[in-house]
């Protein structure tokens, strides 16, 4: 395909959200922006969920993780099924019967105003972190495959800046009148077009390898990349217990103490249907992550058997679109990448807006309705802007991992103060010194930072090796010493933190009520 062809579906696509855009956002209101009016059908809004949870990261990510780590992605799938668990039978009843626009709202009821800005703040954080993470690599993907090969007045080469402005700016565009009522529709339509793609490049890869419908499960279940259960090495990060445990924290956090995903859920009409929501969204979102893993075990397999030097996040990207496996699965992946790009940076940029306008400025305390639309307003033009500029930063300075993989690791440092907040404030009755949890909270931060980095210690040094002239340890026996000390700290690290976090409010408590 030629970059000018791809240019025309980016259009047609953006022409779509635009008119949705149009027909759900003729109020304007806050009420519209922040909740829907509480009117969404819930299985509108579980469908959406499942393109929002997934994203970029998992469109191109989770295929390239095969070649490296199997099938053990999937231990943290099923521990997601625990985490959103606890999210429908815990926190949804919370919420609703709080009637809460900001999930952080309830800091400020249980602990004071300095929990609730903390969590607020970490909140932002790692939202603003975590989007531009997801939208980093689906615009670099663009980049490579569109505006590298286009002249931008007289250069070769459309700057990277200049890719994502736009791309931020046409969301924007569609989000800046109805923001999440708008969003649920959206994220209805991208979801499609990401399943679809998955489902078509399976097609494509399969019939390629010579694999019928019945055939390619069986394929799959015969490669010795299809292990999903690792329990030999307690210390890897790629344990079971660790995955699973870990993918149960990461659902609670990053969907549960998340306003992104939760402020979805609270446009339902009633709990009971955001609890339908999330009953059926954990059953299809399990289902997808294992069709995005057969799909990994089909690219890297086709990769070998061709000659084609792509790994990681450029697996997918390089043969859809240029092994000549036909026009048709490049544009698949096309709509299903910029989809993907879309349904994450869309419902993220409106968060942001609604986080920082009610939790940060308070502007339902402060102000009457027409100045909190045009506070909101100014809001989510700046939250455009700081994605752009937070983006750029990670086009310099990000290294070549997976991108679900350090996205993770970082929701483990930024969500850890949410969930030991969350679980104080729910499983215990004490109240706290208010004023010292922003303290405790970025300590937590810091002292799990050093437990990661403490974990990677190798003993080599003479003093500790020698003990005296007659009984030396050798070298090789140092290197042997070094591989038993060491620990892999993986996704656990949300834990830690969260755990660090609670012992510190436990330190700062003063009586319970």
């Amino acid at each position: 395909m030629q970059p000018y062809h791809i240019l025309l579906l980016i259009a047609g696509y953006f022409g779509v959200l635009m008119l949705i855009s149009y027909l759900t956002g003729k109020s304007g209101s806050n009420a519209d922006f922040f909740k829907a009016g509480k009117q969404s059908p819930w299985y509108l809004v579980a469908f959406g969920m499942i393109g929002a949870s997934l994203s970029g990261v998992t469109f191109i990510s989770v295929p390239g993780w095969i070649e490296a780590s199997s099938f053990s992605y999937f231990q943290v799938v099923l521990g997601y099924t625990v985490g959103y668990a606890v999210i429908g039978l815990v926190l949804l009843p919370l919420y609703y019967k709080l009637n809460l626009t900001s999930i952080y709202t309830y800091l400020e009821g249980r602990f004071g105003n300095s929990s609730y800005k903390t969590g607020a703040s970490f909140f932002l954080l790692s939202r603003i972190v975590g989007a531009s993470f997801r939208l980093y690599l689906v615009a670099n993907v663009l980049q490579l495959l569109v505006f590298d090969k286009m002249s931008f007045f007289g250069r070769e080469g459309v700057p990277f800046w200049v890719t994502v402005t736009i791309t931020i700016l046409l969301i924007w565009l569609y989000t800046f009148k109805a923001g999440i009522k708008t969003i649920v529709w959206t994220d209805t339509l991208q979801t499609l077009f990401m399943l679809i793609a998955v489902g078509v490049a399976i097609y494509f890869v399969s019939d390629e390898m010579g694999l019928s419908g019945g055939n390619i499960m069986s394929f799959v279940a015969d490669s010795d990349l299809s292990q999903i259960f690792f329990f030999e090495d307690w210390k890897s990060g790629d344990h079971f217990v660790k995955q699973f445990l870990s993918g149960a924290f990461i659902a609670i956090v990053m969907t549960g103490l998340d306003q992104d995903m939760m402020q979805k859920n609270l446009t339902c009409r009633n709990l009971k249907d955001a609890q339908k929501n999330i009953f059926w969204f954990t059953i299809v979102l399990t289902i997808v992550n294992m069709v995005f893993l057969v799909l990994g075990v089909l690219l890297t397999v086709y990769a070998a058997q061709h000659g084609i030097d792509a790994h990681k996040d450029q697996l997918f990207p390089t043969i859809a679109v240029e092994s000549g496996l036909g026009i048709g699965l490049a544009i698949v992946f096309l709509l299903g990448l910029i989809a993907a790009a879309y349904s994450s940076a869309d419902s993220a940029l409106t968060s942001l807006t609604t986080s920082f306008s009610i939790d940060i400025l308070d502007i339902e305390k402060k102000y009457d309705q027409e100045k909190q639309v045009r506070i909101r307003k100014r809001i989510h033009i700046l939250m455009s802007i700081v994605l752009i500029l937070v983006i750029i930063v990670f086009k310099y300075v990000i290294a070549d991992d997976s991108v679900i993989a350090r996205l993770f690791k970082f929701a483990g440092f930024t969500y850890g103060p949410l969930l030991g907040l969350y679980a104080f404030g729910l499983f215990t009755t004490w109240k706290i010194k208010d004023k010292f949890v922003p303290i405790i909270a970025i300590c937590s931060v810091l002292l799990s930072i050093l437990i990661n980095l403490s974990a990677q210690i190798y003993t080599y040094y003479s003093d500790a090796l020698y003990t005296n002239t007659t009984n030396r340890l050798t070298w090789n026996k140092a290197g042997e010493l070094a591989k038993e000390l060491y620990y892999e700290v993986g996704f656990e690290i949300l834990i830690i933190n969260g755990l660090l976090t609670f012992i510190g409010l436990v330190l700062i408590r003063t009586q319970k009520d």
